[in-house]
Formats: C-alpha cells, sequence, structure tokens
C-alpha cells in the first residue's frame, strides 16, 4: 500500500540529526515539521525569514501573521528569530543549512532535479528552491514516484527544465526510500505491502535491487 503524505513526512522525519539547521520546502515537506522525533533539537528555517519554526498550529494556536514560504501558517518554538528574507537567503547561500528537504517533478539517476516547471502551465517561479540545492550539502527529495498517469519520476535523464544538476542523494516516495549513486537508483526500503517488482515497474531509471528489501515501519 503506497504511503500517505504524512507517512513520506515522517520517513524523512528519521534522516533528521540533533542540533541541523533544515528547510523545508513546500508541499510534502512542511509536514516533516510535525514529526522531529522526541528529544531531538531541530531549527527550521524558512526563506521568508524565520528560524525556529515549529510544527502547524492548532485553533487555538493560530497566528495568520506568523507564516512559512508557503504562505501556511506556523507557529514558532522557544528561541526562534525573525529577519529580513536578504538575511535568510544569505544563510543558504553561506552553507549554513545543514539540510534540506524538497518535494520534484523528476529525479534522475545522476542526482539531477526538476522541480519548478513544467513546460506551457503556469508556475509562481523558481522560489528558493536553486539557492537551496547549491547552498546544501545533504538533500533529500519527497515525492510521488509516479505520476496520476503511471509515468515514473525516477528517470534515466530529467526530461523538465533543471532546477539543480548532480545534488540530490537520496528520495522517499510514496513506495520506496532509495539512494542515489554510481549512476543508478539504489533501492534501501519499500513501503509496507509494496512490492519490489512494483517499485522496478514504475522506475525508468536503472535500480540495484539488494537480495533483501525491508518495509519500512511506522
Amino acid at each position: 500500500m503506497a504511503l500517505t503524505r504524512e507517512q513520506m513526512a515522517q520517513r524523512v522525519a528519521r534522516e533528521l540529526q540533533d542540533g541541523y539547521y533544515v528547510n523545508l520546502g513546500i508541499g510534502i515537506p512542511t509536514l516533516v515539521a510535525n514529526y522531529i522525533p522526541k528529544g531531538m533539537t531541530v531549527m527550521l528555517q524558512s526563506e521568508n525569514g524565520l528560524l525556529g519554526m515549529g510544527p502547524f498550529p492548532t485553533e487555538a494556536e493560530l497566528d495568520a501573521d506568523l507564516i512559512n514560504a508557503g504562505k501556511q501558517t506556523v507557529t514558532a518554538i522557544t528561541g526562534a528569530s525573525y529577519f529580513s528574507s536578504a538575511d535568510s537567503f544569505a544563510m543558504i547561500r553561506g552553507g549554513h543549512v545543514d539540510f534540506t528537504v524538497l518535494g520534484a517533478f523528476e529525479v534522475d539517476i545522476e542526482g539531477n532535479i526538476a522541480s519548478y516547471m513544467i513546460p506551457g502551465k503556469m508556475v509562481k517561479g523558481m522560489g528558493g528552491a536553486m539557492d537551496l540545492v547549491a547552498g546544501a550539502a545533504n538533500i533529500i527529495v519527497t515525492m510521488t514516484h509516479a505520476s496520476k498517469h503511471g509515468e515514473s519520476k525516477l528517470l534515466t535523464r530529467c526530461s523538465l527544465p533543471l532546477t539543480g544538476a548532480g545534488c540530490i542523494k537520496k528520495v522517499v516516495t510514496d513506495l520506496a526510500y532509495v539512494e542515489i549513486r554510481e549512476g543508478k537508483f539504489w533501492l534501501k526500503e519499500r513501503a509496507p505491502g509494496v512490492s519490489v517488482d512494483e517499485i522496478v515497474r514504475l522506475t525508468e531509471g536503472k535500480m540495484v535491487i539488494p537480495d533483501v528489501v525491508p518495509e519500512m515501519e511506522f
């Protein structure tokens, strides 16, 4: 059974480490804020000028003026700070973000990512993604494994305009957890109830399959 958006975010959150400064992209990545492991200190950074972002607010906590880069209302943890977008991007471009979670339209076996534009369709623009893929050393992508038409998003070569080249090392989809190295996808985990055959069928790029592929646990 394919993972829900919340389960995908929960699996990504397991890649966090204590003391990380983390940027969460728009979409599924924002949900990671709700699944930071207990006892772990992680500072979430947002391009619009917030360091110390907390989970999404309850109705009682809602503050319409406190938003993330995707204009969703958020909370702020104790010790949070606010600053200009210029300062925020200086942090990103200066390499001060330890870990970045991005959504994507496509990822390929060379670690290229296409995440901002589909030709012929109206888009809001690049946003901070290009700065993030250039400034962060550790980037993980989370997205559905295939389109709603069953077309793979894990490709031999991205067909859409690239956001960044050779920068993606890990991908969590609704079917699998995959690492990218040596020009191949390496299957590390599968979603509960999802077969290796299904994952391979929906992966266009070359994939390395170990003898045993454990199921993710939730």
